[in-house]
């Protein structure tokens, strides 16, 4: 066999083995016997060893073999990997189902419905139909590349199917589920036992630890599989222009998509799908724990938007908890970092839901005193969304007669508790030195999330703490290199690490140093909403709680933590050293939108006929105008439709001029 026969030979078994692949494991109709796939593979190894120069790069020989070089470095996804809101009833979704028809008036709306398979999130780029890049998660805006090991999954095409007359997207960045079928779990699991190594809990698990080996050969192991869902970013034509249309075109790309998907008219199919699969999850071949809902048109998906974290045109119907009695065997309390005390109660350990629990939440004290429980008593608990372990009920009582007592101190500092006001059911500790709450809040401020400091972990925090390096936030921007050689597996590289990832912190933007600060009820999305509105540090310390209050999203809670937060002593101290470190205390402003409403202040209230609060809000930005959910003198207009609130009487009695939705429209047009 010359060059260029071998060229024609290799080309040819390449196709007919991917070929092969994407029968098996994505139509589940298999043409051929694994051995006489295994034969095909041998030979095509064998012509690339014969001639190594005509071995391409996404040959089937190539998907097991490659090292990662490190855990997964980390990239920044195209477009961010947002989560779901979940919904665990039928009446959730009868709100969810209401909020799309409000955000989408007068219009017909059509779902799809998928199972929710139980397994890692993975984004798959494709650059001209090559598979370039395959990577976790992670929190959404970033990940880690784990190509290597995603190239191991046969369910995953290395390169596209050419449709006729369509050819590929320049880009195609698509979003699944890496997944383990029960079957291959269990095989694996007595193939581990029989080694004497350590068994997974549940398939999910063993994804998400095989996804991340360094050695892809392992990884090829664990039969991984996956199915795709929804896409991130594509250039180039875009053919569809519906979610369904977009399962029906990876198909034919050589993607696998779950069977199982339907498309619904009406909120109802949704509803008798979710029943259905409800009643049989534990006869599907892999872990299910829920059902997701989209809407299907991608105009309408847009219409509704997102919030920061979650699509509003999708939500997660999660089947209910798999419960499990067991014994208490002591009551404890933890102090969190905004010094709320929680109790817990330490179980016997027993599997509910695929995972071992052996620590349950309380929740407070007044759950305590509701349940009845008690050490010693046998209780049912449950995993809440199959998630946080929790107590349902006492099964049967211990009959013991010394019942759990509410502490006197804190438990961590023994200084004062006390609940901040009658309506308030958590307990707090008053001292903010709290070693505790300052554990929490040093772990917190270093997360992914708000300063991100890498290396910084709670076995370092506690070190620092233990050796009264930090006393509070600021102390981490003083840390010198000899104070972190003097913890425990310290050497100068990690230490300069450290130091380099706190020197980088201080570049963060405001919004990530407010969250990071852990104030009561001020969230990622609500410090970034703040920061935007002031842009400054200083700026913000001088609003008054009603000027914080006025901002779209942020509620009269919200405003009063602010506030009080910001006139605390301790805080005046904080930030004045913060600041001495080089600590960046300003936001990055959004692009300035100008228009009839530049610079105008607008409230929203009653319905307004024919159209969403969303969709007019959206008009009024679009001319510059700063949409608020309160009304003060500082407020320029009220739009009022239907049934309007308390904001209609406000605004007469400070005299704002108050707008229906006609003369609303008339404004925006000049």
């Amino acid at each position: 066999m010359n060059k260029k026969e071998a060229a024609k030979e290799i080309f040819h078994r390449t196709r007919v083995i991917e070929e092969h692949n994407q029968r098996y494991y994505n139509l589940s109709a298999p043409t051929i016997s694994d051995s006489e796939y295994d034969a095909l593979l041998k030979e095509l190894q064998a012509l690339e060893e014969q001639f190594p120069e005509l071995k391409i790069k996404n040959s089937p020989t190539q998907r097991v073999g490659a090292l990662l070089t490190s855990a997964g470095k980390n990239i920044t996804h195209r477009t961010k990997m947002l989560s779901l809101d979940n919904s665990y009833c039928v009446e959730d979704l009868g709100d969810w189902f209401k909020r799309v028809g409000k955000g989408l008036p007068g219009e017909t709306i059509e779902y799809v419905a998928e199972l929710k398979i139980d397994g890692v999130s993975a984004s798959l780029t494709y650059e001209n139909g090559i598979l370039t890049l395959g990577a976790t998660r992670g929190d959404g805006t970033t990940g880690e590349d784990v190509t290597p090991n995603v190239r191991t999954v046969r369910s995953i095409p290395l390169q596209l199917n050419m449709i006729p007359k369509q050819g590929f997207p320049k880009v195609l960045d698509v979003r699944g589920e890496v997944y383990m079928t029960r079957k291959d779990f269990a095989t694996m699991n007595i193939r581990r036992e029989n080694a004497g190594e350590d068994l997974f809990v549940n398939p999910r698990n063993a994804t998400s630890g095989s996804l991340k080996l360094l050695d892809s050969r392992l990884t090829a192991e664990r039969q991984l599989q996956f199915f795709i869902h929804s896409f991130g970013t594509i250039e180039g034509t875009q053919s569809f222009t519906t979610h369904w249309q977009f399962l029906s075109l990876v198909k034919k790309f050589g993607f696998a998509v779950n069977s199982e998907s339907i498309l619904c008219r009406n909120a109802n199919e949704v509803l008798v799908f979710c029943s259905k699969w409800q009643e049989v999850r534990d006869s599907i071949p892999y872990e299910v724990d829920g059902i997701v809902i989209k809407v299907n048109d991608l105009k309408q998906q847009k219409a509704l938007g997102t919030t920061l974290k979650s699509p509003r045109w999708a939500i997660a119907y999660k089947f209910p908890a798999r419960q499990a009695t067991t014994k208490v065997l002591a009551i404890e309390v933890n102090v969190g970092r905004t010094g709320v005390l929680t109790p817990v109660a330490k179980l016997e350990p027993v599997l509910c839901g695929g995972v071992t629990i052996s620590n349950a939440t309380l929740h407070n004290f007044d759950e305590i005193k509701r349940l009845g429980v008690n050490v010693g008593d046998r209780v049912l608990i449950e995993r809440a969304g199959d998630v946080i372990p929790k107590i349902v009920k006492v099964v049967e009582s211990s009959n013991t007669k010394k019942s759990f007592a509410l502490p006197k101190h804190c438990p961590a500092c023994h200084g004062p508790i006390t609940k901040l006001n009658s309506e308030d059911v958590a307990y707090r500790c008053l001292n903010l030195s709290c070693p505790k709450q300052l554990e929490r809040g040093l772990f917190h401020f270093a997360s992914r999330k708000a300063m991100d400091i890498e290396g910084m972990g709670e076995a370092v925090v506690t070190q620092l703490l233990t050796k009264n390096h930090i006393k509070d936030f600021a102390d981490i921007y003083f840390l010198k290199k000899e104070d972190l050689l003097k913890l425990e597996l310290f050497k100068d590289k990690k230490a300069d690490n450290l130091l380099a990832f706190i020197a980088g912190s201080k570049k963060q933007p405001l919004s990530r140093l407010l969250f990071a600060l852990g104030i009561n009820n001020i969230g990622e999305k609500a410090a970034y909403v703040i920061a935007q509105r002031f842009g400054t540090l200083d700026k913000l310390r001088k609003a008054s709680q009603d000027e914080i209050d006025e901002i779209h999203e942020v509620g009269e809670v919200m405003a009063q933590s602010l506030f009080e937060f910001f006139h605390l002593p301790a805080s005046e101290r904080l930030f004045g050293r913060l600041k001495l470190a080089g600590v960046n205390m300003s936001e990055p402003q959004e692009k300035i939108v100008t228009g009839n409403l530049t610079g105008k202040k607008i409230v929203f209230t009653g319905e307004l006929d024919g159209l969403s609060r969303l969709e007019a809000g959206q008009m009024a930005k679009e001319q510059g105008a700063e949409i608020v959910d309160s009304v003060s003198k500082k407020t320029d207009y009220v739009v009022v439709g239907d049934k309007p609130g308390s904001k209609y009487n406000k605004a007469q009695s400070l005299g704002v001029k108050v707008l229906n939705l006609s003369e609303f429209k008339e404004l925006i047009n000049g």
